[in-house]
């Protein structure tokens, strides 16, 4: 046990992790999980709807059955508040919590932190955490790089760093509906780079003529043969091309629907893989964490071994895991400064270890 897991072992505390298409949510006594709940509504309910309706009768939905899951556990002791992380601190979120500026860790992320009222959702108070831009301020669209921005993905790397399982300098790749790249340095954040690609493969499968092709789930195991292939394929004819060399397999009856989803994958890898290399974000002899699907982690795993890097691939518990490691390390500083209150429960200062700077003051909002 760690001292981040001896710490605040009575700290109990509601956290939300809210992304694109699904919001889930914990109840934690310390480091320990008593209870959670998940629901696939997310932001982009609110893009489709025009409104936040659904992301606030979810959260109350799943705030509560945490609570009710729990009450056994936790007799008299109450949450001392709800901490939030992600994309419930975007335009489309309960509120808009602007991006800080990389180079940006735990003092930073602390700083920026602010406290929230949401009196529809639950009486507890909300503590949301922002995310983090790199690159230019200034929007341009003639500028060869325009940036790059974050939400949940800098509570990870926080916990990562916290828990010992990555050590910068290093790059953290997280693979879902968007696959980003983030390097570490100095025990913080200073660059991402991220790309459509888990979207893009949905896409392919769910609304083009290679649905027939690639199938329409995700495959637990890739063929090393079939996704070199792929990754060959692309990087000589361009992604698009490879992409309709699916169809083509298909139509020669060449392998199966795993087979050739294997191939797609390949493809969007390669093409994800040597913009990173171009940008210098992959380097030789750069550290590698992977978080997302296990079958594409390992996939990415593969082509980076293809280049001479080594990669670990995170267990869905490990990434959940920090993730919370992350909110718990941002809650207690704002705890120690009196941002939110414990109730008459003390927090001892050692749980803040490695944690420096100030509050910034939080910021009231009604709904």
């Amino acid at each position: 046990m760690n001292d981040l897991e001896k710490s605040n072992e009575q700290l109990c505390a509601i956290y939300v992790d809210m992304g694109t298409t699904n919001t889930r949510v914990w109840l934690l006594r310390g480091c320990e999980v008593l209870a959670q709940a998940s629901k696939q509504v997310g932001v982009r309910n609110s893009a489709q709807e025009g409104t936040t309706t659904a992301l606030r009768a979810t959260l109350k939905e799943l705030i509560a059955a945490v609570q009710n899951q729990a009450k056994q556990l936790l007799k008299s002791r109450a949450p001392v508040c709800v901490a939030a992380a992600g994309m419930i601190g975007s335009p489309l979120g309960l509120a808009e919590l602007s991006h800080i500026t990389a180079p940006a860790g735990v003092r930073e992320l602390s700083a920026a932190a602010a406290r929230f009222e949401f009196p529809d959702v639950t009486p507890l108070p909300f503590l949301l955490v922002p995310g983090v831009r790199s690159g230019p301020i200034e929007a341009d669209f003639r500028l060869s790089d325009p940036g790059d921005v974050m939400r949940g993905e800098e509570t990870l790397c926080v916990g990562l760093h916290a828990l010992g399982l990555v050590e910068p300098p290093a790059v953290v790749l997280t693979l879902g509906s968007h696959w980003k790249a983030i390097r570490l340095a100095d025990g913080k954040i200073q660059e991402s780079v991220t790309s459509l690609s888990g979207e893009m493969i949905h896409a392919v499968q769910t609304e083009t003529i290679l649905a027939s092709s690639v199938g329409n789930n995700w495959p637990d195991k890739m063929t090393p043969d079939w996704l070199e292939a792929g990754m060959t394929e692309q990087r000589r004819s361009g992604l698009s091309r490879t992409l309709f060399c699916a169809r083509l397999l298909e139509l020669k009856n060449q392998g199966t629907p795993q087979d050739r989803f294997a191939y797609l994958l390949g493809a969007f890898i390669a093409s994800d893989l040597d913009a990173l290399v171009a940008r210098r974000v992959l380097a030789d002899n750069t550290r590698v964490v992977i978080s997302g699907h296990d079958a594409t982690a390992r996939a990415w795993a593969f082509a980076l071994a293809r280049m001479s890097l080594s990669a670990v691939v995170l267990t869905e518990e490990e990434t959940e895991k920090a993730f919370l490691a992350g909110l718990n390390q941002i809650l207690i500083e704002q705890i120690l400064i009196g941002a939110i209150s414990t109730g008459g429960s003390t927090i001892s200062s050692t749980a803040s270890s490695g944690i420096e700077g100030e509050n910034l003051n939080g910021r009231a909002a009604t709904s």
